[in-house]
């Protein structure tokens, strides 16, 4: 493998633009007929998909591999952490759980993490002519250096350039960058190509004596600026996404818990941004407002969330909530908090124990060392023609009566979720229950009583959206210092008009 076929993109912060730029640069090889992959080499997240190939990846990792026109891979993300508490993590390697450690177990672990992140790099060499990289949080984190994998530490191994992120929107863009490359060594310093300006707004014309003085301070060239793209739709890697969305026609109100374990809430996401549905989350501290319908989402710690949502009220109020007509969603680790009861002998996200559920619906929970993990596909019970497509990612093994009603029949012969009696409260293990039009638009017509709500196509506005994040980076990033060795000749794959610097 050559120095040119491997791409970093490292941040000088978490959300400085990481992940969306690694998708961005995917989708603009990808459609110039590019061989690329994505490739993270650790990922901290409780947002996750399942791959082709049967394992579980960060979510960032598949809205790229979408990007790049790919299939999901376990070798596009061979080490996912998934936060159980904060001093202890799941500990997943090439997709499968290997390990429940505590942070200072795991630096131990790290050389084994690191010969599962070369393999995976070395095998997609095999297969694809561009890697494009993406870091963890900021490779200036002084603490995390020893035994580093996910920044510099892997650049050093790949021997590969690295592009530096920085999100101007936050403030103090220059101490970012100028700050992280003093606090590298100096041969990480040499490997930095270029620096990319994140979410700016306004007349980029106020902001060139600064570039400027960067490209003299550090010797290093800026390759771009990019816009602030409002309204971009693409799956958040873990924090949750609460930009403002209008919602001038909003007809029905969804509240969701955000609970302290949250886990892929962009299940939410096509609810967040229906322009019929006026929706908001609901964190600490603030009471469950009035609303149509409550969701519970996933949890990577459900007995611990569940005694949260206890703590702040939110028993009582969900009870008032269904007395007065309202519905409620639970999905995954929602779905088995709606139950009666939740055991977790093994002590598989805690200690050992059992937990009272809701009590919404007639199913039992124990949680089982065998992780699920499926893609799925079926429809709705009660709407043989509302299809539903999804995964399945889940420790828990359910059961009860109520199962009696489930919510979906999937293509696989197995029935999924329940229906309460009175049916206000529905529940289902299938993460993405909202992504098809059809699947949306039944539970808002469930929730409103019957109500016709507005077909919205997520999957379409996603692929939408990449393509305008490429076009933005087209228009906006010098390519040719990324990608040298493919802006060479006049009829090379990013040769055309309108690309800057090719």
């Amino acid at each position: 493998m050559t120095e040119s076929r491997t791409l970093m993109v490292q941040g000088t912060t978490s959300d400085a633009g990481k992940s969306i730029l690694v998708a961005g640069l995917c989708r603009v090889l990808a459609r110039r007929g590019v061989s690329v992959v994505p490739f993270k080499p650790q990922n901290m997240a409780l947002n996750s998909a399942v791959t082709a190939d049967g394992g579980e990846i960060g979510r960032a990792q598949a809205l790229q591999a979408e990007a790049a026109g790919l299939a999901p891979h376990t070798d596009m993300n061979p080490v996912l952490l998934k936060p159980s508490s904060d001093t202890g993590a799941q500990v997943i390697i090439h997709g499968r759980v290997a390990a429940d450690l505590s942070a200072a177990d795991y630096h131990a672990y790290k050389p084994r993490a690191m010969a599962a992140v070369m393999a995976s790099w070395r095998r997609l060499g095999e297969r694809f002519d561009e890697i494009v990289v993406e870091g963890a949080g900021s490779p200036a984190e002084i603490n995390l250096r020893d035994r580093d994998i996910a920044n510099m530490g892997f650049a050093e191994a790949a021997d590969c350039p690295v592009v530096l992120i920085a999100d101007i929107d936050r403030g103090g863009v220059f101490a970012h960058l100028v700050g992280t490359l003093a606090l590298l060594s100096p041969s990480e310093q040499a490997r930095v190509c270029g620096f990319v300006i994140n979410r700016f707004r306004g007349d980029i014309s106020l902001l060139q004596s600064g570039l400027d003085w960067l490209e003299a301070r550090t010797g290093k060239p800026v390759i771009g600026v990019l816009p602030y793209l409002h309204g971009l739709f693409l799956d958040a890697e873990d924090a949750l996404a609460t930009s403002a969305v209008d919602k001038q026609a909003a007809r029905l109100r969804v509240a969701a818990l955000a609970l302290p374990r949250i886990s892929n809430h962009t299940d939410l996401d096509p609810l967040r941004l229906h322009p019929e549905v006026d929706f908001r989350w609901v964190g600490p501290g603030q009471p469950l407002p009035g609303a149509d319908l409550v969701v519970v989402p996933g949890s990577k710690n459900v007995r611990a969330d569940l005694h949260w949502l206890r703590e702040q009220g939110h028993e009582a109020a969900l009870l008032r909530h269904l007395r007065y007509g309202g519905r409620v969603l639970g999905i995954c680790g929602g779905f088995q908090m709606l139950g009666r009861h939740i055991g977790d002998p093994d002590g598989l996200e805690g200690p050992a124990g059992a937990s009272r559920g809701l009590d919404l619906l007639d199913v039992d929970t124990h949680l089982a060392p065998d992780k699920q993990l499926r893609n799925v596909a079926g429809h709705v019970a009660m709407a043989p023609d509302v299809l539903v497509r999804g995964y399945e990612i889940h420790l828990g093994v359910s059961d009860g009566p109520g199962l009696a009603r489930p919510l979906l029949h999937l293509a696989d012969g197995r029935e999924d979720g329940a229906v309460s009696g009175d049916g206000q409260v529905i529940g289902s293990y299938v993460h993405g229950l909202l992504d098809t039009p059809e699947a949306l638009a039944w539970v808002l017509a469930w929730a409103s009583g019957g109500e016709h709500f507005a077909a919205v196509d997520s999957a379409a506005r996603r692929r939408a959206d990449i393509d305008r994040l490429a076009d933005a980076i087209e228009t906006h990033l010098h390519l040719e210092r990324l990608f040298p060795h493919l802006c060479a000749t006049d009829d090379s794959a990013l040769a055309r008009p309108g690309l800057t610097g090719c």
